[in-house]
């Protein structure tokens, strides 16, 4: 089982702060590294789900490995995008809520490929019980109830005819954040009126984000010059986003927080 480390420090080794918290915690969901002032950007902006690994995560990665090989065979595209999650959860490492979302994922996106909706509320009701039965003390945690509540607004709002790739990722992030708001202000007590706006002008860039991150990771192993190009690449999208991060938390009465 690899060490997510080994991956992390060659992101490291690439870009400065806060790029570099921000890539590791799209693509492995590590600890930001980058500071509380950014923490609180984050949070005032309502993109601190972009850095913690949960459903949300495995379902984008699915989604959008089911949309690049929508035009191949149903049997391939499934089984593209299973292995992809797979290949994901063995790069973070076996950990209780990666493997969680990971099996409600591959349950969930599978009913998805097949175009039916009831199907996939179905397959999201089994993985339930299943974790009831086997793991019944994750019920109870936020990061469940935020990555079934982000399945369940993909699952019965994302999805869409379009053939732009661009509208399709920015539905996929909105149901995401429509159904996890509820449960972010229910436990922490706080609330982003910003966060929709925020959401829509850094959603296109998770896509890209999650291929030249994972290349950047890859080829860097093999050899810093491999990953160089792909990481400037990131490190000008990264750019882009604390730019927004930075921008939007400035303006005044976009966040609340109820907690005395």
């Amino acid at each position: 089982m690899p060490d997510p480390s080994i991956f992390t420090n060659i992101i490291n080794s690439y870009l400065p702060e806060p790029h570099a918290s921000l890539l590791n915690g799209i693509l492995f969901g590590v600890n930001l590294k980058a500071g509380k002032v950014f923490y609180n950007q984050l949070k005032i902006v309502g993109l601190l789900h972009l850095v913690v690994l949960s459903g949300i995560n495995i379902t984008m990665l699915g989604s959008i490995t089911a949309s690049l090989t929508q035009s191949f065979s149903k049997r391939a595209s499934i089984l593209i995008t299973i292995l992809t999650i797979i290949l994901f959860i063995l790069f973070v490492g076996f950990q209780a809520s990666i493997i969680r979302a990971g099996f409600m994922g591959m349950l969930t996106l599978v009913a998805i490929l097949y175009g039916r909706k009831n199907l996939a509320v179905y397959s999201l009701f089994l993985s339930l019980i299943f974790i009831a039965v086997f793991w019944p003390k994750w019920l109870t945690t936020v990061s469940l109830q935020l990555s079934y509540g982000a399945t369940l607004g993909i699952i019965l709002f994302a999805q869409s005819s379009s053939r732009s790739e661009l509208w399709r990722e920015l539905k996929t992030s909105l149901a995401a954040q429509i159904f996890t708001v509820p449960i972010i202000f229910i436990y922490f007590k706080q609330i982003s009126l910003i966060a929709p706006l925020s959401n829509l002008l850094v959603a296109f860039t998770i896509y890209p984000l999650m291929i030249f991150g994972f290349l950047t990771a890859i080829l860097g192993k093999i050899h810093y010059l491999l990953g160089l190009i792909p990481s400037l690449i990131c490190y000008g999208l990264l750019q882009y986003m604390v730019f927004v991060i930075e921008m939007l938390s400035k303006l005044p009465f976009v966040y609340f927080n109820f907690v005395k």
